[in-house]
């Protein structure tokens, strides 16, 4: 094998916007830090993950969708006039 071209692996920690957190290596590292059992590793965030999305989970959650559409309306002036 060749030397020095595989990129360097990182302990870092993953967390999702529902909470969810786990340990694993990776490329990318980060500069924020989250502390996981007790000792602190860098966290790199992510929206979704098998621990939180609807289809590994089978829970169906319901988001406020008339927000978003209010909120695109409001920016493309696409509301009454």
């Amino acid at each position: 094998m060749k030397k020095d071209i595989h990129p360097e692996f990182h302990v870092v920690v993953f967390e999702d916007m529902a909470g969810n957190k786990f340990l694993t290596r990776s490329t990318k590292s980060s500069k924020e830090t989250t502390t996981y059992e007790g000792v602190e590793y860098p966290v790199i965030k992510i929206a979704v993950s098998s621990a939180s999305h609807p289809f590994y989970t089978g829970e169906q959650r319901f988001v406020d969708t008339a927000g978003r559409v209010d909120k695109f309306n409001k920016k493309f002036n696409l509301g009454k006039k």
